[in-house]
């Protein structure tokens, strides 16, 4: 356990219509949202892509020049951030993500770590979309990988099930994180409907199946229930992350109006479980990164 939980904001996510939620789209709604929580304590932004043609800001884009445009601006605002990139494609083709990672030079990059069946069932029993396989077989792994070793970011497991948690000390095994990281760093997705659930039980299990000496953090996706989790992972040691791609309620369930409030009621539980908020440079020496340019 650290004394200092470094913090992540989960900035905008993948298909939230910001006509309905209070997600940053444009460019300078993305940068306003990170130096709010940057400002918050947010250390590190993790970043979906958003098309900026006029009134497409809810579909995702991987042009590497608008990836960079977004990535240069929030930089700029939020002196020393790091920069974590979403890398998440269905299907074999990874050239969008591959040429993103290539401008960005993300310090962290996702990597989804094992396959997922994500489904979700509304209240009706009507699919709320067609049945879809999330498919990260270990060869599309070994190419993320790859790129990532080139640009030096490290590779933040996604793990959305125990077995794909386990698989974790199956790569090192093999050698797929030669190279790439100090130590393997996880995170552990819990409140998908197909997947693990936001049970703070589960968390004190399978925090314990992480490789020895690694770093790992949840993400929490859910309504009110989700505060439970983060303080759990808070006491366990776990760093932090929330934001309106998890989540868009409060502790007190009321409704945030964007991500600075998540990231002051992420620092309450940090503080509350008797750790400091680490800064920029605090958060790269625990989690291995490179030095702030």
């Amino acid at each position: 356990m650290t004394d200092k939980a470094a913090l992540t904001c989960a900035l905008t996510g993948v298909l939230t219509n910001p006509k309905q939620h209070p997600v940053p789209v444009t460019v300078e709604e993305m940068t306003q949202a990170a130096k709010d929580a940057f400002n918050a304590g947010a250390s590190i932004m993790h970043v979906h892509f958003r098309d900026q043609r006029p009134n497409m800001g809810f579909l995702p884009t991987w042009e590497p020049e608008i990836c960079g445009e977004i990535i240069d601006s929030i930089r700029a605002a939020c002196p020393g951030v790091i920069i974590n990139m979403s890398t998440g494609v269905v299907g074999e083709d990874i050239s969008g993500p591959e040429g993103a990672m290539r401008r960005v030079k993300p310090e962290i990059a996702a990597c989804n770590a094992g396959s997922l069946n994500y489904l979700k069932v509304r209240s009706n029993g009507k699919w709320a979309w067609p049945p879809m396989l999330f498919d990260n077989p270990v060869a599309k792994i070994e190419k993320f990988l790859a790129v990532m070793k080139e640009t030096q970011a490290v590779p933040e497991f996604e793990c959305f099930d125990v077995g794909i948690v386990r698989s974790i000390g199956l790569f090192v095994k093999a050698g797929l994180t030669e190279g790439l990281a100090q130590h393997p760093d996880y995170n552990f997705v819990m409140g998908v409907a197909s997947g693990m659930p936001s049970d703070p039980r589960l968390l004190e299990l399978i925090e314990g199946y992480r490789v020895e000496g690694s770093t790992w953090q949840v993400t929490a996706i859910g309504r009110q229930e989700v505060w439970d989790l983060h303080r759990k992972a808070a006491e366990l040691g776990g760093q932090l992350r929330t934001g309106v791609e998890d989540t868009f309620y409060l502790p007190s369930g009321d409704k945030t109006t964007g991500n600075g409030p998540l990231i002051e009621a992420l620092a309450t539980c940090a503080r509350e479980a008797g750790r400091a908020v680490a800064t920029p440079d605090e958060a790269r020496e625990i989690l291995g990164l490179r030095p702030a340019a």
